[in-house]
């Protein structure tokens, strides 16, 4: 009986699968376990990726501050800058001298204050006095092995470097005040006498501290009321203003012979340079080679066939 029931059936079933209404036993969802060896395959490879990045980065950065260059990113660590105009004009006429290698302390400030703080500033620096041609002079001590090595090499080429003066070196602050005294006085007389300045404020100016007299003066420059020797020119062109000498910091040195273009040449071997545009006989030791100096931030002055580095701000 049963064999004859599956015989009918047959064909029944046959027709069902052809037909497509056969369904398979419908499988129970199921999630397969988690592949915990490619996860961590993946997130180390993250990790390696970022880390990568970061070191990347980090010697990007470290480039960067290996080759950075311009003439405040070279200026001393600690370096005060100005926070007005007149500092900034400052800085760009003398500050040259801020950029000074070679084994010596440049100042980090653009103005000394008094005689305190440059005596403070002196007493700290190694320096040493010699005899140069008449006179003796005291510099840091890297700035006078400097200039005996240039003497040295000018009496081997027939020539001779000497001083203009006493004062061709080292200098104090009462020294810098005189010199700036000497240029103020005769103006403040000269420009009441024309109208320009009234008597109260001539007067006011002769008894403010010279720190604070410096701003005035050229505050009033900037009218055209000038103050230079021949009064057609700013100070600066003249004299330092007290606290801004670069003779201050034992870094300077006014030469006699400083129209012979072969003394300028050894100076410039031995780490002096002009660097004042506006006082030819004076240079400045900054202790490196004039290949050097465009990557500290300096750039090249040339006038009368002379070359002056100056801040490139």
């Amino acid at each position: 009986m049963k064999n004859r029931l599956l015989v009918a059936l047959a064909p029944a079933i046959v027709s069902g699968m052809l037909t497509g209404c056969w369904k398979e036993p419908t499988r129970p969802n199921y999630d397969p376990p988690t592949n915990y060896r490619t996860e961590a395959a993946a997130n180390r490879t993250n990790a390696d990726r970022e880390m990568n990045t970061n070191k990347t980065n980090n010697a990007n950065s470290a480039e960067t501050e290996k080759t950075k260059t311009g003439f405040k990113a070279n200026l001393p660590d600690g370096f005060e800058q100005p926070a007005d105009d007149v500092g900034t004009k400052l800085l760009r006429e003398y500050g040259a001298v801020f950029l000074a290698r070679g084994g010596v302390t440049p100042p980090k400030k653009v103005v000394f204050r008094n005689e305190s703080e440059v005596a403070a500033f002196q007493s700290a620096l190694k320096r040493r006095r010699e005899m140069i041609g008449s006179f003796s002079m005291e510099l840091q001590a890297a700035a006078m092995d400097g200039l005996q090595n240039a003497v040295k090499a000018a009496a081997a080429a027939g020539q001779k470097i000497t001083p203009r003066g006493a004062d061709s070196a080292k200098r104090t602050y009462s020294e810098t005040v005189g010199l700036w005294n000497s240029r103020v006085d005769p103006a403040l007389k000269h420009w009441t006498a024309k109208g320009k300045i009234s008597q109260a404020d001539a007067d006011r100016i002769k008894a403010m501290a010279t720190f604070d007299q410096v701003t005035e003066v050229l505050k009033l420059e900037e009218k055209g009321i000038f103050f230079a020797k021949d009064l057609s020119k700013s100070i600066i062109y003249s004299v330092a203003p007290p606290g801004t000498s670069q003779h201050l910091s034992l870094l300077a040195f006014d030469c006699e012979q400083h129209d012979n273009a072969a003394i300028r040449s050894i100076m410039a071997e031995n780490g002096w340079f002009q660097t004042v545009a506006s006082d030819l006989p004076h240079f400045t030791f900054l202790g490196v080679k004039e290949s050097e100096l465009p990557g500290l931030g300096l750039k090249k002055l040339s006038s009368g066939g002379r070359n002056f580095w100056v801040p490139d701000m």
